[in-house]
């Protein structure tokens, strides 16, 4: 993998237009979970490892930025670049990429690996890590993106 992973074209559903004719706030972050669901699975992390292994990943904080509206027939792509991790957390960056190249928004996450008997935090199993691993080589070489670790607020006003 030479670039961040890219998910397959997801359409917007009906019902997640809002009032304004747009795509309402909550469903950037059903977007975003649906392409990390796709490189999940490529890591291992899908629906079977939660059964098989009594394992799972939760998602501990996602910073999302909204750059440009999407409106109802609109295609994208999420992209998922792994910025650090350890045995039990991902650091990540994505871009909700419109069909024409065009980036929508942008989210900055951190996961946490989670024993479900706890449910608690907890260390990946040898062969899962190193899927991460591989993923983290492959991403190492890449830029970091402008927008991570933006801080919010209003310039001087804000704490």
């Amino acid at each position: 993998m030479t670039g961040p992973f890219l998910s397959a074209p997801m359409e917007l559903d009906p019902s997640w237009i809002d009032y304004n004719g747009h795509l309402n706030m909550a469903f950037y972050n059903v977007l975003f979970d649906r392409g990390v669901d796709e490189i999940w699975t490529a890591l291992g992390f899908g629906p079977e490892y939660r059964e098989a292994r009594n394992l799972s990943t939760f998602s501990a904080e996602f910073h999302l930025c909204y750059l440009r509206e999407l409106h109802l027939g609109a295609k994208v792509r999420v992209s998922f670049q792994l910025l650090a991790h350890d045995e039990k957390r991902f650091h990540f960056y994505q871009e909700l990429i419109h069909e024409d190249g065009w980036i929508s928004a942008t989210g900055e996450g951190l996961a946490l690996h989670i024993d479900m008997s706890g449910p608690r935090v907890a260390p990946m199993p040898p062969d899962i890590l190193a899927n991460v691993d591989k993923l983290a080589a492959a991403h190492a070489t890449l830029p970091l993106p402008e927008r991570v670790g933006r801080k919010m607020g209003i310039p001087g006003k804000s704490p």
